[in-house]
């Protein structure tokens, strides 16, 4: 689907938080708060909220950058790193492709590439932190943008082209998105069929950073835990499906192999831990 243009050189300008990344409407001055940060699983800074447009931060350097993840996924994130950091997915299929993630600043350049992959007919996120330019992208790409009716209400730019979805939901033949609870009560994985399959979790489920462990929390930021029947409500939601691979919503780290059966393993351990059963302590 080709894109539809806009303003300024096909892409509107926007209010960005620096903070969190989330997209706020175009308008005169800048947004006085953000909800997102102000909720305990994220921050404000002590000096307040720090918004910038998509204009300035273009001007400041900041650049979108595609990479592969698979054979059939490219990763969009942004440099420097913007708002939690994170990097999104464009998932390729014969019936369209659905952007997933999406960081909360993108460019030209980004949109001509994904035009030239075939542009993008579903957008869709793993939980409110990572809404960012869903609804710039859905405006350029004439696409739908897919949120969990139980967090829907976090979306900080309203528009027509939002459906909303609970449980699960099949956007595109291959993909499904399912609704895992814990992090939100609507955070999301995107399982994709494709070798032994592949989960993207955002920060639904969390790899370590040595690539060998999988974890969950309530908030990283604030190193908040995740309670022990969320951590199994969020195993429990995807034991249905097969998979070995899994994508956090970085670049790195990620699991290679074996990942459904490490879930399972690294979910008891979490537990252990926070039920007291610590190695080594009396």
């Amino acid at each position: 689907m080709a894109a539809t243009p806009t303003a300024s050189g096909g892409i509107t300008d926007y209010w960005v938080c620096r903070t969190c990344g989330a997209n706020r409407a175009p308008s005169g001055t800048a947004p006085a708060d953000c909800p997102i940060c102000e909720d305990d699983r994220q921050w404000v800074p002590r000096d307040g909220h720090h918004w910038a447009t998509r204009e300035e931060l273009a001007a400041e350097g900041h650049r979108t950058v595609l990479r592969p993840v698979e054979k059939s996924v490219v990763g969009i994130g942004v440099e420097p790193g913007i708002g939690v950091g994170h990097r999104g997915v464009l998932v390729r299929t014969e019936a369209g492709n659905l952007l997933w993630d999406p960081p909360g600043f993108l460019d030209q350049d980004a949109v001509a590439e994904v035009e030239r992959l075939g542009g993008v007919a579903v957008v869709a996120s793993s939980h409110p932190h990572m809404y960012g330019s869903a609804v710039e992208w859905a405006d350029l790409f004439g696409a739908e943008v897919l949120l969990p009716e139980a967090d829907a209400h976090w979306l900080q730019r309203p528009s027509g082209r939002v459906r909303t979805w609970s449980g699960e939901h099949r956007p595109l033949p291959g993909t499904v998105i399912v609704q895992t609870g814990g992090h939100f009560p609507g955070s999301a994985v995107l399982h994709l069929d494709e070798g032994a399959g592949v989960l993207f979790t955002g920060d639904t489920v969390m790899v370590t950073p040595g690539g060998d462990h999988l974890t969950f929390l309530y908030s990283a930021p604030n190193r908040l835990p995740l309670p022990e029947r969320l951590v199994r409500r969020v195993v429990a939601s995807v034991d249905h499906l097969d998979f070995d691979r899994i994508h956090g919503g970085w670049w790195e780290p990620s699991i290679g192999a074996g990942a459904k059966e490490l879930l399972a393993r690294d979910a008891e351990r979490y537990i252990r831990f926070l039920n007291g059963d610590l190695p080594d302590y009396d």
